[in-house]
């Protein structure tokens, strides 16, 4: 099988996108994703989805590929490319398997990613290069059951004792939780402090004291595990602190800034399965003597679908190109989050009502895009969030303030 590594050179500066056609290479890895898609994972992805099966095998076959490490540097064991690589590498799984887009998603903006980015290279030899070459994914632990978008409230402590730290307390939604081997854990390590009190650690999560809670049973994206992590005196080394003591709150923010990225490219990708599903029905068909697609009423749902759809990809592409070239991309990367995710809810509920009554139910893949499509208005902050972001960022640009 082909390897992401071979198509992929490291970003090179400035490059111009403004053309609408993406880099030879970043075509090239669009290719082999749409093709490693259709082969193994639209053939069980319903299955995947009713069962709640994590696709193992899957994500090895992706970690051969190098989908586990796309932003992750080659001496490290990654592909050394950028946000956009990964941006296209997850709406193409997403359009076949939503779980399997937010795995991989999660795993490469929110822990590989960050260990990367702000990690040793003790860390990153020990937590980055071992897991992408075995197909282990990792996780991040930010919100708990009583913080989810008001992060700074969070109540996991971490107490420094000589040459390590404990960490108790407990942290809720963590994807990747049942089968990740290690955590990016948020936690307070100063309560006399607000953002400054908090701190990030690498923690294994085969470390004692650590444990799972039961896999959340939910609405979509269901191949994606999730669940509580409960950390009850958990030591960790002092040498596993990402960053310096304090740099938790940024480094988290940091990160959630490109996991907005890969989640409106998952959106994307559920999105144009959607839009697919719905024009090839609409185009097979019939109904008074013609095929549907030949009614105004279905034009007019496809049209719009469409060209919201092309929008969010845009602004998408855009936040990762921002990203790509160190530019500001915080208010970019949440407005293409905001547009994807709302864009994924609207076309997967007008494929719907473009299929009838066969949309509804399971024998046919609209249902579970609808399904999928709804948590990308959810995590890494709500789209009430986004709103908040975009209005301050932007009256930040006029000489304003918005608190």
């Amino acid at each position: 099988m082909r390897s992401l590594k071979l198509f992929l050179r490291p970003s090179t500066g400035v490059r111009n996108i403004s053309s609408l056609i993406l880099p030879e290479t970043h075509s090239k890895l669009k290719n082999v994703c749409r093709e490693f898609s259709e082969a193994e994972l639209r053939p069980v992805a319903a299955t995947l989805d009713k069962q709640q099966m994590f696709p193992s095998d899957q994500i090895k076959k992706l970690a051969d590929l190098g989908i586990l490490g796309v932003v992750v540097d080659k001496k490290y064991g990654g592909s050394g490319s950028d946000s956009l690589a990964l941006s296209i590498a997850v709406e193409e799984i997403s359009r076949c398997c939503g779980g399997t887009g937010s795995i991989v998603s999660i795993h490469n903006a929110l822990y590989a990613g960050i260990i990367n980015k702000v990690g040793t290279p003790e860390q990153k030899l020990q937590f980055l290069q071992d897991f992408i070459s075995r197909g282990i994914v990792g996780c991040f632990a930010l919100s708990e059951p009583g913080s989810g978008s008001d992060a700074a409230n969070m109540h996991t402590l971490a107490k420094r004792e000589g040459d390590h730290w404990i960490l108790n307390g407990t942290k809720a939604w963590v994807t990747n939780g049942i089968e990740g081997g290690a955590i990016i854990v948020i936690a307070r390590s100063d309560v006399s402090k607000s953002h400054s009190g908090v701190s990030a650690f690498i923690v294994p999560t085969n470390t004692p004291g650590l444990t799972r809670g039961k896999r959340d049973d939910k609405l979509g994206i269901r191949a994606a595990s999730s669940c509580n992590i409960i950390l009850d005196n958990v030591i960790v080394p002092v040498e596993n602190m990402l960053g310096n003591e304090g740099d938790g709150f940024k480094i988290a923010m940091s990160g959630i800034d490109l996991a907005r990225i890969g989640i409106a490219s998952q959106a994307i990708g559920i999105s144009q399965a959607a839009m697919d599903c719905a024009i090839d029905y609409a185009g097979n068909r019939t109904a008074f003597g013609n095929p549907i697609i030949k009614l105004s009423a279905v034009q007019q749902r496809l049209a719009k679908m469409a060209t919201r759809l092309e929008a969010s990809r845009l602004l998408t592409w855009k936040a990762a190109w921002l990203r790509d070239n160190n530019l500001p991309f915080t208010k970019a990367a949440s407005m293409a989050k905001l547009e994807a995710s709302q864009t994924a809810t609207y076309v997967t509920h007008n494929c719907i009502q473009i299929l009838g009554g066969i949309g509804y139910i399971a024998d046919m893949p609209a249902e579970r895009h609808y399904r999928d499509a709804r948590i990308t208005e959810i995590y890494a902050g709500p789209t009430d969030i986004q709103y908040l972001v975009i209005a301050e960022k932007l009256a930040k640009e006029y000489g304003y303030k918005t608190r």
